[in-house]
């Protein structure tokens, strides 16, 4: 069975789009240096109170793991151990039976994880270059569907249908 990894921040909840306008509220641009620091000192409760599910995530993820096409896990950086706990609460209270795979900011996902011949859905479109450098297959999750390159879908359940 092939290996599917899902991105949380961006993909999974929009909690990449809250903590950037919490951010810029306070005067930090995204490439600031000081814009690490803010991350570290972030309130990750607050974050995902904030946040919402995109495209019913969660009932997404169930329906592909029911598929029985692939093993399912959520691979997510953090830049803390609070956003780490924080995102372990929310996803265990939806999804209970997951693995969850955390991935310290500076490391390169494809460090943690065996990326050849599996699939990563993420936002990001440098992490997915760099899975598919590792010899993974990349699907960007994009809401505006935008591929820029990659196979694209704006509802997790849709890679269903676009891969075989």
């Amino acid at each position: 069975m092939k290996k599917l990894y899902i991105d949380f921040d961006g993909v999974i909840y929009n909690s990449i789009e809250v903590s950037y306008d919490m951010a810029l509220k306070q005067g930090f641009k995204k490439n600031d240096e000081e814009f690490f620091l803010f991350y570290k000192n972030l309130n990750w409760c607050d974050v995902l109170k904030k946040s919402r599910q995109i495209n019913d995530s969660f009932n997404c993820i169930k329906k592909i793991i029911d598929s029985g096409k692939y093993d399912v896990a959520i691979l997510t950086h953090i830049v803390t151990l609070e956003e780490a706990l924080e995102k372990i609460k929310l996803i265990r209270k939806n999804i209970n039976d997951i693995s969850i795979i955390l991935v310290p900011k500076a490391v390169s996902k494809t460090e943690v994880v065996k990326a050849c011949d599996a699939i990563l859905i993420d936002d990001y479109v440098q992490n997915l270059k760099e899975w598919k450098a590792a010899g993974g297959i990349g699907v960007r999750f994009d809401l505006d569907m935008d591929g820029k390159g990659f196979p694209v879908i704006s509802k997790l359940d849709k890679v269903l249908e676009i891969l075989e």
